[in-house]
């Protein structure tokens, strides 16, 4: 089955991409990534999420890129950052961060057609043990699901990867939110589940492109929306932390697309 943009979509609407293309992911992949690395010295107490997200957008229009966020369903900022006790889709503004804050700030950018989409966890000031575990979890919760990730495994087997990583820390994977397909799309099939069944759910193939993003919290899994249809928050108010790859599928396993430039896609503890 093809259609007018390129390569093949399979019977869940999942489109193959060509070896070709994985270049421009790379390319959008990167600049998603670089920005984010020239976050890390930018995250301090004092600053305001409303800042951050000025530099990002005068970055992302530096490069001669676009953001794919402004615009996108009536959203006007460059990123979403989530401080604290917010799952994702936080909206930048004026509230400056405190000492011992933590928040994820996610960078979706178009580059060529490509979109390159990449979130990671940050800390303001001194960070909490109770938070460094988190983040910590959620890391190699992502890990372990692009671990999951090779030809003739299930999306299942990512969900499950995931589930059981966070469950075995005794923390909870947000099952309202997801990964998605991309490429010269923002959002599209599959949705990519941080939870799940081994051998359940669409057949990994070669050329498959999507993200995978955990949300993990150290309460309950459960979450709300806030009244500007956006922010959405733990309903427990406890601690939540995201990260984020765009991959894609080649014949042995993944290739990562958002690989930080700098080696900074961790925050360094203890520094």
């Amino acid at each position: 089955m093809k259609d007018e943009h390129r390569g093949r979509v399979t019977k869940d609407g999942i489109r193959i991409y060509e070896q070709g293309d994985f270049a421009g992911m790379h390319k959008a992949g990167e600049l998603a990534a670089l920005i984010l690395d020239e976050m890390c010295e930018r995250v301090v107490p004092g600053a305001s999420t409303a800042e951050l997200d000025d530099y990002i957008r005068g970055r992302v229009e530096e490069a001669g890129a676009k953001s794919a966020t402004i615009g996108y369903r009536g959203y006007q900022h460059a990123s979403c950052i989530s401080v604290n006790h917010v799952v994702c889709h936080g909206i930048p503004g004026p509230k400056t961060l405190k000492d011992g804050d933590i928040l994820n700030i996610d960078v979706t950018v178009i580059v060529d057609g490509w979109f390159g989409d990449s979130s990671r966890m940050y800390v303001a000031g001194k960070l909490s043990r109770k938070s460094e575990r988190l983040i910590q979890v959620t890391h190699d919760a992502l890990m372990a699901g692009i671990e999951a990730v090779k030809p003739g495994n299930t999306f299942g087997d990512i969900g499950f990867a995931i589930q059981q990583f966070v469950e075995s820390h005794r923390m909870s994977v947000v099952r309202d939110f997801c990964g998605h397909g991309l490429g010269r799309v923002f959002h599209a099939p599959p949705n990519v589940l941080h939870y799940g069944r081994p051998g359940t759910g669409a057949t990994l193939e070669e050329g498959m492109f999507f993200t995978i993003e955990p949300m993990v919290n150290l309460g309950r899994a459960e979450t709300k929306v806030l009244a500007d249809d956006w922010t959405a928050v733990t309903r427990d108010k406890s601690l939540s932390a995201q990260f984020e790859h765009s991959i894609g599928v080649t014949a042995t396993g993944a290739e990562i697309f958002t690989l930080s430039p700098g080696g900074l896609f961790h925050p360094t503890f203890g520094s």
